[in-house]
């Protein structure tokens, strides 16, 4: 027999739906995905950790489940929740089925749910704290649970509940040397970095700024991550210390960390960039591309300062999309070059950093 479940949401309403085989509560940020595809990476996508998933395409799990798109080595989100979910997935990739995956990770998902209806709600309120329950007995007690959770509900666990614990190398053995800055990073990202000829050093994003020049590397790159970046202020200190000393190069959390080590300022969005159809400009060549995004805070563009020119804008809210320094190899965007999920426009960017590293170098 199937389980209840329901999203509840801090401000009083409540979703109704069913519920997978795995009873829980999942106590986090409410946000949705506009993504058809892509749900694997996204489930996986350290970026999300803490965050109840709404999907907003109204299947999800027709190729299931691979393993080989995984960004994560386990699911990350906190929650997922469906419309129709597919049982019986048809794809040669295909090693299980999406609900047997959600259920083996144990995250509570709510299918037969009306997300459209959640999707606006969520447009009209912003972002917000949920609690999402799966069980009879746990949707008796969400909302108490939440209203505890509220209470003292942060992002600051976020990044060091999936960022490295200890450095490791990944990538070509002798290839240009990259310092990887792990606030939450994909897979995605050193598989990229690794085909262009790097060998990639990933240190913890405490770590200090010896550490990450203790291999004397061509460039840093600050990964992306979750949360809210000026949780962050011991790496934002520590990038503040790097800055002209070696090239720096940031991707989402990464392009806000970078900011506010310049003295710029982030805020957080309404309800964030989740998936991966966002139409960006690129402002020095005239060129618009698609890229994935997931972030739920923003770099103020006003606040940069002289030296930072804003290169990229999104076209959907006029958002900073990228800056880079006037004279300097330092660059960073707010979307993800390497996608998964997302459309491959903007991969080109990392061959682009490479090579001016090199070059600096």
């Amino acid at each position: 027999m199937p389980h209840p479940a329901a999203l509840f949401l801090a401000d009083g309403s409540r979703f109704d739906g069913v519920g997978l085989a795995s009873t829980g509560i999942a106590l986090g940020e409410a946000v949705f995905f506009t993504g058809m595809t892509g749900y694997e990476e996204a489930l996986t996508d350290p970026s999300y950790a803490g965050q109840i998933l709404t999907f907003t395409y109204p299947m999800i799990g027709n190729y299931g489940i691979s393993g080989s798109a995984a960004q994560y080595g386990r699911a990350c989100v906190a929650g997922a929740i469906v419309k129709r979910i597919s049982n019986h997935p048809s794809h040669y990739l295909a090693k299980e089925s999406l609900p047997a995956w959600l259920d083996a990770q144990r995250v509570p998902t709510m299918i037969e749910a009306d997300t459209r209806a959640i999707t606006i709600a969520l447009r009209e309120h912003g972002t917000i704290w949920a609690a999402l329950a799966v069980g009879a007995e746990e949707i008796l007690g969400a909302e108490r649970r939440l209203a505890e959770f509220v209470r003292s509900a942060t992002t600051e666990d976020l990044v060091p509940s999936v960022a490295a614990r200890a450095a490791r190398v990944e990538g070509l053995r002798g290839g240009t040397r990259v310092t990887l800055l792990d606030c939450g990073v994909k897979r995605a990202i050193l598989r990229d970095f690794s085909a262009l000829g790097a060998e990639v050093t990933v240190v913890p994003f405490d770590a200090s700024r010896e550490e990450i020049l203790a291999n004397a590397p061509a460039m840093v790159l600050v990964s992306p991550g979750p949360g809210d970046p000026t949780d962050l202020a011991q790496t934002i200190e520590t990038l503040r210390s790097l800055l002209g000393a070696v090239p720096l190069y940031g991707i989402c959390l990464g392009h806000q960390l970078l900011a506010l080590a310049y003295g710029a300022r982030t805020y957080k969005l309404p309800y964030g960039h989740r998936g991966g159809n966002h139409p960006v400009k690129d402002l020095r060549c005239d060129e618009v591309i698609v890229t994935a995004h997931n972030h739920g805070y923003a770099v103020d563009a006003s606040s940069l300062p002289d030296e930072l020119e804003a290169t990229m804008t999104n076209l959907n809210d006029g958002t900073n999309e990228g800056f880079a320094h006037r004279t300097l190899p330092i660059e960073a965007v707010q979307f993800h070059p390497e996608a998964s999920p997302g459309p491959r426009d903007a991969q080109r960017l990392f061959a682009t950093w490479l090579d001016r590293a090199r070059s600096f170098a």
